[in-house]
């Protein structure tokens, strides 16, 4: 039998800037061949705002992240093979600047194992596993050039 599966996700996309040029932290996932964006579920209580902060900081391992700006929402489905069920998300992303290096003290999360990639904005379109997060890419490229000018 197939369940649906309906749900709220958050992340960002995390920029640092330096004189070689703009970067975007991706996430390469132990044991599996994709890179993505640092993204979870909204927990009850929480507003997308704060699950986006909360889940960046648990996945990349950095507790100096903060929201410049907010990327928009898409909805999408998919069939998780793993569940053995179609799912709809709403993914939310928010555009953050990297202000520390400072490392993340909250909960250990031993679910999946995250490895930092931190690759050129004009490559991080390119490179992104999944075309939901390469459409956030794009956003927050736009973004970028909106507020800088």
């Amino acid at each position: 039998m197939i369940n649906k599966d309906k749900y709220q996700a958050a992340g960002g996309v995390v920029v640092r800037e330096d004189q070689q040029g703009v970067w975007f932290l991706l996430l390469e996932i132990e044991g599996r061949t994709e890179l993505r964006l640092p993204k979870g579920h909204v927990e009850p209580g929480e507003t997308i705002e704060q699950a986006a902060v909360r889940e960046v900081q648990e996945e990349t391992g950095y507790a100096d992240v903060v929201i410049a700006a907010n990327l928009g929402s898409i909805t999408h489905s998919f069939f998780n093979f793993r569940k053995g069920a179609q799912v709809t998300r709403t993914e939310s992303y928010f555009l953050m600047r990297l202000t520390g290096d400072r490392a993340y003290a909250g909960p250990n999360l031993d679910h999946e194992k995250f490895v930092r990639r931190w690759v050129n904005c004009e490559q991080a379109e390119k490179v992104l596993t999944y075309e939901v997060e390469r459409e956030f890419a794009r956003r927050a490229s736009r973004a970028l050039v909106d507020i800088h000018g």
